[in-house]
């Protein structure tokens, strides 16, 4: 299926995976819409991308529904829905979990992705596909990553209920590896560049992956026709270390 003229909302598409997304839908013909929290980092992103009238941006918190509702009025029907959105993955042992925290943690990951799913299901034309994203967690928890675990865990488990209930718009899930992304900064800051080195050689793809690496599995996922309830793995064999 081509993308030419197709219209994608991108949820968390001003930085990281999302961005990397975007630019790659850009350049296959669809006309993107990137939505996020933050104003400045949307306009950072629309003018890094500058691709004129295809890409609009739209500044929206999705775990507040008045919010997600106004985002698909707005909008009206389009083609896919890509879910990128995330926050630094919430780590502590479970003795000394913060609750509070950790439902704030599921409300951004999971509900966030329930409410989007709600408000887009209604607007997506025939042979349209929502695509959430997941991650290396649920395969390789460490100590402390039950939360992150279970959240990314679920993500599959949705996409396959979902895939059957809104067929035939299809539902699936990208699960990264580590991607070289700004969350970074916020896990662990300098040291980064040489968690990436260490790793890269650790894994049997030789590297960590960028976002336009991973970029081509949500390409993939939305020109695919025959391809829905799936969770995709591109994490450079990470699950097999």
């Amino acid at each position: 299926m081509s993308l030419s003229e197709r219209r994608v909302l991108i949820v968390g598409g001003s930085s990281g995976i999302g961005l990397g997304v975007a630019a790659a839908l850009l350049q296959e013909g669809a006309t993107v819409t990137i939505v996020g929290r933050n104003p400045e980092k949307l306009r950072a992103a629309q003018e890094s991308l500058d691709f004129g009238k295809r890409l609009e941006t739209f500044a929206a918190d999705v775990t507040k529904e008045d919010q997600v509702r106004r985002l698909f009025e707005k909008h009206g029907t389009i083609d896919h829905l890509v879910v990128t959105r995330g926050i630094a993955p919430l780590n502590a042992p479970i003795e000394s979990l913060d609750v509070d925290a950790a439902r704030h943690f599921i409300d951004v990951m999971l509900v966030s992705a329930l409410t989007l799913a709600k408000h887009a299901a209604p607007r997506i034309r025939r042979g349209g596909s929502i695509t959430f994203t997941s991650g290396i967690s649920k395969d390789k928890p460490g100590p402390g990553d039950s939360v992150v675990a279970a959240v990314a865990g679920s993500m599959g488990y949705l996409a396959g209920a979902l895939a059957l209930e809104l067929a035939p718009t299809r539902v699936n899930v990208v699960s990264p590896g580590w991607v070289e992304t700004p969350m970074w900064d916020e896990i662990v800051g300098p040291a980064k560049n040489q968690m990436w080195v260490e790793m890269g050689t650790r894994l049997p793809a030789g590297r960590v992956a960028k976002p336009a690496d991973i970029a081509k599995a949500y390409s993939f996922l939305l020109g695919s026709e025959l391809t829905t309830g799936v969770v995709l793995a591109v994490d450079g064999g990470h699950a097999l270390i």
